[in-house]
Parts: C-alpha cells; structure tokens; sequence
C-alpha cells in the first residue's frame, strides 16, 4: 500500500500488456508494433535485421568523444615496480579503454570480464544525457569527496528495472566498452564475457554487431551451484559465458586452441615397439565398430596371419549387420605396412586366430603425423567449480574473512585461459572486481611456467561504511582487489610471515593487519643508467604496476571555447602549457601513452634522456637546451633503432633559432622530430 488511488493509465496498461506483450518494448507502447497489430497500417521502418534501443545514438557519441585523460604511476602501491610487467589501473574503465587504444591496439590476446548483470539492484555507469557539454561532463564523472574518493552519486546511476530504460541503459552502458575492447584485441585474440540470464539474449546481439556472428565461438553454460532451495519454479544454478573471436579465420589459421590434456589417462600408454622414441608408448583399441554410419566399401575382408579371413565384428564373410571397420581398405594396408596396425591372437575371429588391432601411441596421431596437442577439445559445459569455491579463493587470502561479495573462482577463470594458446600474452579484465583474473594468471604462470601478463582495471567504488571491509582499511573495491594480488604474490613467494608487516595507509594496530607489503620507498623505473639493455628475468612475474586515472599533465587548447575572458588563459597554454604541479614521472609515461608505447617498455636513462625501448627520446626538463640536444643527436649516431625525439617546446625558451637548427639535423638524421 502507497496510500495513493489507483493509477487508471498503468492499470490499463497492465491488462493490455497481459494480452497483448509483443506490442510493448521497455515497459512502453511502441507504436510501430501497436499498428502492426491492430491495423491494416503495417510500416515498419528502415525494415532490417538490426538491434536498436533507446539511447544507441548517445552510446555511440559516449564512445567518439575523446579524452585527454592519462595514468599516474604509483609506485608506493605497486609490487617490483622496477621490473614487472603486469599493470593495476585505478580509474573509470570506458575512459581507461581509451587511453589504452594507442599504446595498446591490437596487441592484447585475451580479455575475460565480469560486468554487472542487470539484475535491477546494479549501479553503473551509463550515457544518459548529451545536454551537457563535455567540460560539465568531464566534471560529473570527476566528482570526488574530501579525501580524493568518486562520489558513487556523482558516478553511477542505479538501473532499477522500473526505468523505462531498463534494458537500454544496459546497452548503453556496454557498447562503447565492448567496442574499443575489440580494438586492443589482437587479430587472433579472443574475449569471454560473463553475464546471467538477464541480458544474454541482448549481449549475444550487440556482440554480433560489434564482432560479427562469424566470429561466435561458443556459448559456455557453467553450473554456478549444485541446487537453490528457495527456487518458486526452475532453480536456476547456470550463468553462461559467451565467447566470440576477433577474427575467428585467424584464430584457426595461428592455431590458439588448446586442448585439454588432462583429458588423456597417460596410464593407458603401458606398451613399447621399436618406435618408442619418436611415437611413444601405446595402447591397443579395436579397428571394427558397431553403430558407425554403415558403409559396404569399409565393410571388407583382411587376410590374416595363419590364412584366415578376418570381417568386422569377427565374421569370416561379408555380412551387412551393421559392423564395419574404422579405417578404409588403403589404409589398412598403409597401418600393417608401417606397423600402426597389429594381429593380435583372439577367439574371437570365426575363421582365424586373430583379430586386428590398431595402435593409439603417446605422439603421433594415426596416420603418422606428429602430435603437436593432444587431448579432447575443451567442452562449454563447465560443471566445477562452482561459485562457492570463489569465496573460499579469497577468503584464504585474507585469513577466512570475505570481503568481496560472490567473486569467481580461479579455477574457472584458468578454465577460460586454458582453452587458448596465450602462455606468452597479455590479458584484460576492466571489470577488475576483487582480483580473480590477476590471481588465476599468477598462478597458472607457475603452474606450467608460462609468462602471461595482467592488466586489470577497477574503478574506485567506495566500499559501505558499514562493511566489513571498509572497517578492515579498504575504502573501495580497488584497494580490496591491489591487496588481494599483494598477497598472491606474498604466498607464490613462499612467504607467509605477515605478523610484523604494518598497512600501507598506516591503520590502528589494534585491527588485523592486511597489507603484506611495505610501500616503495623510492621511485624507480627498469632502468639503466647507461646505454645498455638490461634484460628482464621473466621466469615468473611476480609484481605488478598500479596507476590511476588522472588529468593531463598538459593544458588543454580548447580554440572553440575563446571569449574575451578566458583569451588570455588560453594564450597562455601557448607559452607554458604544463600544468601545475605536474611531475616528471607523470609526464614520462602520458608522452609513452601518446607516443604509442606500453606502460611495461623498457625506459634508460641517460642523464636528463629518457629512452623508451631504444627507439625513442624523451627531454620533459633540462638547465641547457644546447647541450641536451648535441647529446641527443650523438646518442641517435650511435643508436640507429631511435627514430623519434618529443621535447617540451617550453624548453627552447624562445630561441628560434636553436628549435629551427634542431628541427633540420633531426631531419638530417632520419629522425621524427616533436615538440609539445
């Protein structure tokens, strides 16, 4: 009861949607469907297949409008910072995807993310409004609290299924995503998608739009649960993961799928010939089969050793009852001629004393060829583990406390990473979460001693004052999730002594102390203070790099937005247009990132040169121009892989002449040459 009377319209409503449901979409007539219905005026317009929602123009505007956005290190929250190159990014993930697609494109292999399911309680964000202009915008989605922390209402919109947008802010909210996520894939790259029975029907479309239907692959249903007791109709114990190909010719043409070799009983392999060191052990399996599609042409007589004539199913004559043999009459004689194919003695022949066997050996398959993978391909019907399992993953971390609600289990994730060749790739989860993916990477390297690296992005959700995990030191789901891949690396590095490690934000002693690393004291990059590589170990990765979403460190020329009061602000860009209280360090990697380069490349320095993976310079501050420059040139002579130098215009001063000279040896030089 609302103590209100009864609202005539919604009941109407209600009783024509109970009769008549096609006709409305999102809680609303759709007019066009109304017609169709009861009219003779049947039009619908721009007749096609095709999804649409409300909405669909402004995710696509969401989607084109740029950002001048960049990542701040932070060291003091990373682990072997200097060396590793796995990164956490701390920010808003639609902006993160684009401040990723230069640096990026085309060069992730995989991507496995979580996002909100819809199930009416979520909170996301959203285009809802392309009334405000961009700096209003910018602004909304920067709102933070005292202490630095995104305010959820300045961020989210909850999507309550009383929306008549229900469906469409969804969509919204995912196109953009998915689409710049298909940029950073490379051409056989691949991206799983987690999501329940809510918007799997609406997923399944827009990533046919997006990635094309030819490149589904395959649609996972994984038993999350083994009951629900509370179930009114169908207990519901699945969620489905579907999985879609960038270029789904590629994948098969590089040959990424793997197959599951624990799928092989390795015991079965007991018997050796004088081939033992090139195919491997063996087992018998027998060639006739009952119940095959019956051809005559495979139903035929084999001359046995003793004279005797051997038919499928132990017949000494051609008898059609359905039995035929596996291989044909070619190559039949091909497996006794290389001897793939044995008589072994039996009873069970009519007119002999043997039967005919053929050999499954450990590595060759059976017509000779090398076996490169063995084991039955991967099924899309995942029965364990089941969603428990992810909370006891995290709650072993963190001394039997969760503090993460419902996180998956490694081993599904891993599941999802062993179907596909990426030992040596890099894989993107920007539904971050509380850390699985990070962890199910982690642990598999050392489980078969890949090399995959992480990238993961959370944005800063504030975690309730009231939770448990709020009381124990996290203000948001980011923290929970930097601490849980803290203390993965803590335990894969066989050291499990944290009673006397102390938090990094410096909690009260009195609570549990659960940040296992002491911040980096001192900022230091994989750098060498020469002009000679020093190659990473990468054995076992085990650290990662944090950034978070910031600002520029530059000003940005906004041309079209000049009047007389702001003119004299924005000339001023032209002479400095470093922002202030912008660091070098921050500097460095935003020109990295807009120079197309990785947040892992190699960076050397050479004195107040910065060299990012010997092949570009970077001057952000120097007490003489002159002599930065005469060094830079001496340093391209004798380093033939730099082909691009990016100074600050700021740092000529005013020298004309001494840029104009610069300008033409870099060009001299072979060299591209920019200033900002």
């Amino acid at each position: 009861m609302n103590g209100e009377s009864l609202n005539i319209i919604n009941d109407r409503l209600e009783k024509l949607k109970a009769d008549f449901p096609e006709i409305f979409s999102e809680e609303k007539i759709d007019m066009e469907k109304f017609k169709a219905a009861f009219t003779e005026d049947i039009n619908f317009d721009n007749e096609r297949y095709v999804l649409n929602w409300a909405g669909k123009s402004d995710a696509f505007k969401t989607l084109q409008i740029p950002t001048t956005a960049t990542l701040k290190p932070q060291p003091e929250e990373s682990v072997n910072f200097d060396t590793t190159e796995n990164v956490f990014i701390e920010g808003e993930n639609l902006e993160v995807l684009k401040v990723l697609q230069k640096s990026y494109y085309g060069k992730i292999k995989c991507i496995i993310i979580d996002p909100p399911y819809n199930t009416g309680n979520d909170s996301f964000i959203y285009p809802d409004s392309f009334k405000e202009n961009k700096a209003d915008y910018e602004k909304r989605i920067g709102d933070k609290d005292e202490e630095g922390y995104l305010l959820k209402e300045g961020l989210f919109r909850k999507n309550s299924k009383d929306s008549g947008h229900y469906h469409s802010n969804w969509l919204s909210m995912m196109y953009p995503r998915l689409f710049l996520a298909k940029n950073l894939l490379r051409e056989d790259g691949v991206i799983f998608v987690h999501i329940d029975d809510n918007e799997v029907h609406n997923l399944r479309m827009i990533m046919n739009e997006i990635f094309g239907e030819e490149n589904f692959v395959a649609s996972f249903d994984w038993r999350k649960k083994t009951g629900a007791n509370d179930a009114k109709d169908i207990a519901i114990i699945t969620e489905t993961i579907l999985l879609f190909a960038k270029n789904y010719t590629a994948t098969i043409e590089n040959d990424i799928w793997e197959r599951d070799k624990n799928s092989i009983n390795q015991e079965r392999f007991k018997l050796s010939d004088e081939f033992v060191d090139i195919r491997g052990k063996y087992y018998f399996d027998t060639l006739d089969r009952g119940g095959l599609q019956y051809s005559d042409s495979m139903n035929f007589g084999i001359h046995a050793p003793d004279g005797g004539v051997i038919f499928p199913n132990g017949r000494s004559t051609f008898v059609n009852d359905g039995w035929i043999w596996k291989w044909g009459q070619n190559k039949v004689k091909w497996g006794i001629d290389n001897k793939f194919l044995e008589f072994v003695k039996s009873d069970k022949s009519e007119d002999s004393n043997y039967t005919i066997k053929y050999k499954v050996y450990q590595n060759v398959d059976n017509e000779g060829n090398i076996r490169h993978k063995s084991g039955r391909a991967y099924s899309n019907l995942i029965t364990e583990p089941i969603n428990q399992q992810g909370n006891a993953d995290f709650a072993n971390l963190f001394n039997g406390k969760t503090y993460f609600s419902n996180p998956k289990p490694i081993g599904l994730i891993q599941y999802f990473l062993k179907t596909i060749n990426n030992k040596f790739d890099i894989i993107l989860d920007f539904f971050g979460g509380s850390g699985t993916t990070a962890q199910a990477v982690l642990e598999l390297n050392q489980k078969d001693g890949g090399n995959r690296k992480f990238i993961l992005v959370q944005l800063p959700e504030l975690c309730n004052e009231n939770s448990e995990a709020y009381k124990a030191g996290y203000k948001t789901i980011a923290d929970i999730s930097k601490e849980r891949i803290r203390r993965v690396i803590k335990r894969l590095n066989h050291d499990s002594s944290d009673s006397e490690i102390t938090m990094i934000k410096g909690k009260e002693k009195e609570l549990e102390p659960q940040l296992l690393f002491e911040p980096e004291t001192k900022y230091r990059h994989t750098i060498n203070q020469s002009n000679h590589k020093n190659p990473i170990n990468h054995s076992l990765d085990n650290g990662f790099k944090v950034f978070k979403l910031a600002p520029s460190n530059f000003k940005i020329w906004r041309g079209s937005e000049i009047d007389e009061e702001n003119l004299e602000q924005q000339l001023e860009i032209f002479t400095n247009p470093i922002r202030e209280g912008s660091e070098q360090e921050n500097m460095l990697y935003e020109l990295m990132l807009k120079a197309g380069y990785s947040l892992t490349d190699k960076i050397t320095v050479n004195g107040e040169l910065k060299i990012v993976n010997d092949e570009l310079i970077l001057l952000i501050e120097t007490k003489n121009m002159q002599q930065a420059m005469d060094k830079a040139l001496s340093l391209i002579q004798s380093q033939p892989s730099i082909k691009k130098v990016i100074t600050l215009d700021i740092l000529f001063k005013d020298n004309d002449q001494l840029k104009t000279n610069t300008v033409l040896q870099m060009r001299d030089a072979g060299v591209e040459f920019k200033t900002i």
